[in-house]
């Protein structure tokens, strides 16, 4: 339970340009570091190996950039939200940089589950042909096989234009589908250049 006494400020920020092929876990640290650099007073764990009480959003895959993840950040004392953005930015990279800070009440949504949906963004260096949504996708997790059902996960259809392909996609209980693995199956050999997040909704 989140201790009443806490600020919770959630924090917008981009992973772009070449961070986009950073780990969640090595984002997760770079982010850590600018809050320590920003100087803001975080509160930390009990117990044996205390740690900042931050906490991320969904995770992304490996080269999927962003333009709208978050994270939470338990303070101490309250720092005004326009301050925190100005320390935070001072102490970000561009490719890593905070967009905007808010708090949220203690008792809502963690950052990881409070935006089930998120939209993404393909670009192809030409203009798309023979792209097709396959009705099952099978994948290997933990060295088991898995079939998903795509419609179990894709809200709608998949809006085609050029060489850019947008879909959004839903994360349930039970798992979710990679933005990557879907491109893949359905552009038929076809790399794209990009896949981006542009908006992630509760």
């Amino acid at each position: 339970m989140t201790d009443p006494n806490l600020f919770r400020l959630r924090c917008a920020y981009v992973k772009q340009g070449r961070l986009a092929l950073l780990s969640h876990l090595e984002i997760a640290r770079a982010l850590e570091r600018a809050v320590r650099r920003a100087g803001l007073p975080f509160a930390v764990s009990q117990g044996f190996s205390p740690h900042m009480r931050i906490a991320f959003g969904s995770a992304l895959p490996v080269g999927v950039g962003s333009t709208c993840e978050v994270f939470d950040v338990l303070l101490t004392r309250y720092v005004p939200p326009e301050q925190a953005l100005l320390v935070l930015q001072a102490a970000s990279v561009p490719d890593l940089m905070v967009q905007g800070c808010s708090y949220v009440e203690p008792a809502a949504p963690a950052a990881s589950v409070a935006f089930p949906q998120a939209t993404y963004e393909v670009c192809f260096a030409q203009p798309i042909s023979g792209f097709q949504v396959p009705t099952t996708i099978t994948v290997e997790r933990k060295r088991k096989t898995k079939t998903l059902v795509v419609d179990d996960y894709l809200c709608g259809p998949l809006q085609v234009e050029g060489c850019t392909v947008r879909f959004t996609l839903m994360a349930r209980e039970s798992g979710s589908l990679r933005p990557d693995v879907l491109v893949r199956e359905c552009s038929f050999g076809q790399q794209p250049s990009s896949i981006t997040r542009v908006a992630q909704t509760s």
